[in-house]
Formats: C-alpha cells, structure tokens, sequence
C-alpha cells in the first residue's frame, strides 16, 4: 500500500512521539540534576539566645522559601541549620565548611556579634552574600563593613537611638547600666552613652556582668542606690528575663527609676510577663499586633511555630531569606556580588516593610517603634504586650551614612 505524502505513518509518529518523550525526560533530567540552592542559617539554637531567635527563625526561612516556591533559578532552594552555641570558633568552623565543602551560597545569622563578626569576614573573603538577621553590632555596617553585608533588622546604634533619646526627651538626663559583657552589651552602652553626652546628659555607672548571669541582687541594689534616674538595661535573651524579674521583687520601678530596654526581644518580654516587665521602655523594629498585615502573617507564623507569635528577629528571617530570593532572581545567578547588588536595588516589600530602601553600606532602612511594656490590667493575654508610643522615623534612627566609616564606600569616594 503506497502512503500519502501527507499523512504520516504511525512509525513515523511513534518515532516522533519517542523523541519527545526522551527530549522532554531529559531536560526534567537536567532540571532535577541542578544543584541545590543552599542557604545557611546559623543561630544559638539551644542555648540563653535561642528563644530570640533559634528555632522560631528556622521555621520562618522554612516559612519563606516556601511562599517562594521552594526553588528559583530551577534550583531546589534548601536550608542548612546550624548551632553556634555562642561559640565563635565552632560558629567559625561551620561556616567554614559550609562554603568550601558545601556549596553554601549564602549565609543569614543571628548569632551573638562575637560569633557573627568572625562569619562575615569568611563570607566576605569568598564574596558570598552575608545577611544580618539578629546579630546586633553597628560595626557590621561600620568599620567592618563589606561590599557583601546587609543588615536587615536592627543595630547597637539604631534602637539606643531611637529608645534612649525619647527617654532624655522626657528630662531622664542621668543613667545607670547594666551591661552583658561581650561584643553587643558594650556597644549598646557605647552607643547609648553617647546620645546621652550629646543631649548634656550624664552616665553615672556601669556594671557588667558575664553571659549567663542568673543573680541580679548585687547589681540590681548598686543601680538602685545610684542617683540616676533610668537604669538602662544592655542584656537579652534569659539575661534580661532574669533581671527584669529580680528588679521587679526588688521594686526598682517603684524607686523612682524609670527601666529601659536597650535591645530587648519580643520573646524575653513575654518569657517576663506583664507583671514584672509592666512599665519598661523600649524600641523594636517589629511588633506583631502592629496592623492588619502583621497579624495576619502571624496568625501562620503561629501555625508553623509553636502557637506563638514571632519576634523581630524571627520576622525579620523570613524578610531577609524572601528578599535574597528575589535578588537571585532577578540577578539571574547565584554570584553573590551580582546578587547582593539586586538587593541593594530593589526596595523592600513584604508583611512587615513597605518600599524599605537598601542604603549603599548594606544597611535596610527602616523605621522603629517605641513601646511601652503594657500593665497586667491593659493586656489581653500573655502576648498583648506592647502600647505604641511613637513610630521614630529610619533618617532618626539609623547612624548617618557619612559617620559609619566604611571603608569601601570611603575607598570609592
């Protein structure tokens, strides 16, 4: 039987139909053989720090990688989780091997300024994006700068900025701290004793104490003693728990002294509790009962996490793994220079950020809120913590770019 021209034989369309499917197979081959994305986050996840961050931001990247979509660039996004126990060499040697073995492409941590400054210079040494999403110091986007850093959530200048000076507006000129001895609590009261010297005030005392410290009594009665009138408290994590407990068995509210938090989390407040953190001052990047789209993406976050509510650093994970995502993928390459230039590019939008500019030294500039630690009688519940008192403006907050030194914005000039 002679076939027409125009009409195929069916081994004709069986071969078609064969080339295809082996076509099609193997470019999901080559799809599915592309390496992984990886992600590292490095945190405290079990030790005095970790309820700040630890295993509630774990779930946030998880949070964010999948609103992502789980992969970008055809490349399986996956986290790699890490403890640094608050240990700068084994923060070190992690990372170390995370990006000359493992193939991480970037690293996001909240570890303790300690650990996290030995992190940023490995990360900068291979040029892989190094994204701030707890640790606190100002340095990171100061003298330590890099051309790869950003820091997403807060600083050892932005929040005494905008906490300590609403505090001297109110004529609360002489301070007394208390100050966690390492990296963060010494910048904390540096930082604060300077806005404080600035506005004609005075710091009348400092004491510190080590990481860990669970009997405030002795310190608690020198900052009572003291004639100044706010004690400034430069501790987090079950640091602050402990003594914002102690001073209030002491009375140290009712003294007359008036208690500022200098950097507390969200989740040291509500490990306190209303009735020994009533009263405290303080500023935060974040607060979860903000407005609508805040309580909405806790009302998941809850769901994901232990029925809690985040904290600022936990928000702020999901705003830093959401943002480097759309780097990638509109840099079209995981090339960490390529990647972190994007970043700077694009405006932070999210839940949390509306338009957030990116300044050049890798700082996201975003406002801060002052707080007031409700009473027992004013709170709902055992996370209806917070009364705003003001929303203090990014310009206000965050140190001015010409006053950070930076040394390779300085180089470029």
């Amino acid at each position: 039987m002679w076939l027409s021209n125009r009409q195929p034989s069916m081994v004709a369309l069986a071969f078609v139909a064969t080339l295809g499917a082996a076509l099609s197979g193997g470019m999901a081959r080559a799809q599915t053989d592309a390496p992984p994305l990886k992600i590292g986050l490095m945190a405290d996840q079990s030790g005095p720090y970790a309820d700040n961050g630890g295993p509630g931001s774990v779930a946030a990247a998880r949070m964010a990688i999948e609103d992502f979509g789980g992969a970008v660039l055809d490349r399986k996004i996956e986290l790699l989780v890490a403890d640094d126990q608050n240990k700068p060499d084994i923060g070190t040697a992690i990372a170390r091997k995370w990006l000359d073995v493992d193939g991480v492409e970037a690293i996001i941590t909240g570890s303790a300024s300690s650990v996290a400054f030995g992190l940023q210079e490995l990360a900068n040494r291979h040029s892989k994006p190094f994204l701030i999403a707890g640790s606190g110091s100002s340095d990171f986007t100061g003298k330590s700068c890099s051309p790869v850093t950003i820091q997403f959530i807060y600083d050892t200048y932005s929040i005494p900025k905008a906490t300590v000076t609403s505090v001297l507006e109110a004529g609360n000129d002489t301070w007394f701290f208390i100050q966690v001895d390492y990296a963060f609590g010494a910048q904390l009261v540096r930082e604060s004793t300077h806005f404080i010297e600035e506005a004609h005030g005075k710091v009348l005392g400092v004491v510190r104490h080590p990481l860990g410290t669970t009997d405030f009594a002795a310190i608690l009665l020198e900052a009572q003693t003291s004639p100044a009138k706010a004690i400034g408290l430069a501790d987090a994590g079950d640091d602050l728990v402990n003594v914002l407990k102690q001073a209030r068995e002491f009375g140290t509210a009712r003294n007359g002294k008036v208690l500022v938090g200098i950097a507390p989390s969200f989740t040291a407040i509500r490990a306190t509790g209303a009735e020994a953190a009533q009263g405290l001052l303080l500023s935060t990047p974040f607060y979860w009962d903000l407005n609508d789209a805040t309580r909405a993406w806790t009302k998941r976050y809850r769901q994901a996490f232990r029925n809690r509510a985040p904290d600022y650093i936990q928000a702020g994970t999901y705003s830093t793994v959401t943002h480097y995502l759309k780097g990638v993928q509109a840099a079209g390459t995981t090339d960490g220079p390529a990647v972190v230039a994007k970043m700077k590019a694009l405006p932070v939008n999210d839940f949390e950020m509306t338009n957030v500019p990116i300044r050049e030294d890798g700082t996201v500039m975003r406002p801060m809120y002052l707080m007031q630690v409700k009473t027992p009688a004013e709170s709902t519940g055992p996370e209806d913590l917070y009364r705003l008192v003001r929303t203090v403006p990014a310009e206000r907050a965050w140190r001015p770019l010409a006053e950070g030194g930076c040394g390779f914005i300085t180089k470029k000039d």
